[in-house]
């Protein structure tokens, strides 16, 4: 599993000229991209870092300040180009693979007390963020 992490003041979402989630002030914005292997402990890894990552003002985490998060799925995150011009795509989870498993990231984020927004998995969405920084980092399970 894999997330790009952005500390934001603000984000949201549009699906079809309609808002579907966006952040209650600043926080975090997730994208995330689910493997074909990806399995429980994963799941629980990026939970955690995202929750404790200390990447927000005076070195706080998410979960020091209670920021909002964001978290949008993104299957082109598990994209190889290490060969040609295409990426390649054989990595990234199914559609019906891919979606429990963001479910199961936001809900451990909600279990943990955090506010999370999301996007609309495997719809066209425009992905606004205004970064704050600029702060992005990268988390890879694997």
């Amino acid at each position: 599993m894999r997330a790009v992490v952005s500390r934001v003041t603000e984000a949201s979402v549009t699906v079809d000229d309609e808002v579907v989630g966006a952040l209650g002030g600043p926080g975090l914005l997730v994208l995330l991209g689910v493997s074909t292997d990806d399995d429980e402990a994963d799941i629980a890894t990026m939970v955690r870092k995202i929750s404790e990552l200390r990447i927000l003002h005076d070195e706080k985490s998410a979960i020091d300040i209670g920021a909002p998060v964001l978290v949008v799925s993104q299957f082109t995150l598990m994209g190889s180009t290490a060969k040609g011009r295409r990426p390649s795509w054989s990595r990234a989870a199914p559609g019906a693979r891919a979606e429990p498993v963001v479910e199961a990231v936001v809900r451990g984020l909600r279990e943990k007390g955090l506010e999370v927004a999301t996007g609309a998995f495997g719809a066209m969405m425009r992905v606004h963020s205004v970064n704050d920084g600029p702060f992005t980092v990268l988390i890879d399970t694997s």
